[in-house]
């Protein structure tokens, strides 16, 4: 869950899309701005693709991390 300057929703969701593990990307309407799901087969490199990827993009204020549990899908 992201959000993002007033404005740069088109932009960050280009940036988004354009990472390889990044598999699917939606903006959203109400407490957060952007909904962006990122897949990985080990959680070290889940981990460096948010942190030091998605979290640098320009005009993104904040970030909400949600993990799925493997079984309850």
């Amino acid at each position: 869950m992201i959000n993002c300057e007033l404005g740069s929703e088109e932009s960050v969701v280009s940036e988004l899309k354009s990472m390889d593990d990044v598999v699917e990307v939606h903006g959203t309407f109400g407490a957060y701005d952007i909904l962006a799901k990122v897949e990985s087969e080990q959680v070290e490199k889940l981990r460096e693709t948010i942190t030091w990827k998605v979290r640098k993009i320009p005009k993104i204020r904040s970030t909400l991390t949600l993990m799925g549990i493997e079984g309850q899908e």
